[in-house]
């Protein structure tokens, strides 16, 4: 007789997995030490996620997915608010080992984009999807909202990266402040192209 998989214990292991990961990263990574620190065992990780590398996968997509959901229900008047407010959550001290994590895992995936194809696919698609189909809505046409989305993507990584390098505050938010400025411009240059 065979046992039901309980539907549960994927997202109770996808929650487990994601600490554990912030703690210990992903170049080391080995199913067995992973299942003893999360109370479980490497044959049942395979079972529900099926690899190392498609756990991986599934696990940054349920933190895209949560991040996708605070960045949702933000409010603001304009790009230039709405990207303040998610940069201060973005470098927020809670969220970097979030972000280490994810720098780690593009690293690896752009090492080994067979592996991790899925990832290097869907971490841009994603949120280029999140954020140029409002736009889309809006009036923008699809190329147009999604050259604005990989603007937005390409800075917000890009000021996260170097902010998980030297934690260099005042510099950076400088930075991002002068780039804000120039974000509703750039919004309104798209959609008169």
């Amino acid at each position: 007789m065979s046992r039901t998989a309980n539907k549960k214990r994927p997202g109770e292991l996808c929650n487990a997995i994601v600490q554990y990961l912030v703690r210990h990263g992903l170049s080391d990574l080995s199913l067995r030490p992973l299942a003893k620190a999360i109370g479980s065992s490497p044959r049942v990780l395979l079972y529900y996620f099926g690899s190392r590398e498609k756990m991986v996968v599934e696990v940054l997509a349920e933190i895209r997915q949560r991040q996708r959901a605070t960045y949702g229900q933000m409010q603001a008047a304009t790009f230039e608010q709405a990207c303040c407010t998610i940069w201060k959550h973005m470098s927020a001290p809670d969220c970097e080992p979030l972000f280490r994590l994810f720098f780690e895992a593009y690293g690896l995936a752009l090492r080994h984009p067979k592996l991790y194809k899925d990832f290097l696919r869907s971490t841009i698609e994603d949120w280029l999807k999140f954020v140029a189909s409002p736009l889309h809505r809006e009036g923008y046409k699809r190329k147009q909202a999604r050259a604005f989305a990989t603007v937005l993507l390409a800075g917000l990584r890009g000021f996260m990266l170097d902010y998980c390098a030297t934690r260099d505050r005042k510099r950076l938010d400088r930075a991002v402040n002068l780039w804000l400025r120039t974000l509703d411009s750039i919004l309104l240059d798209t959609k008169e192209a």
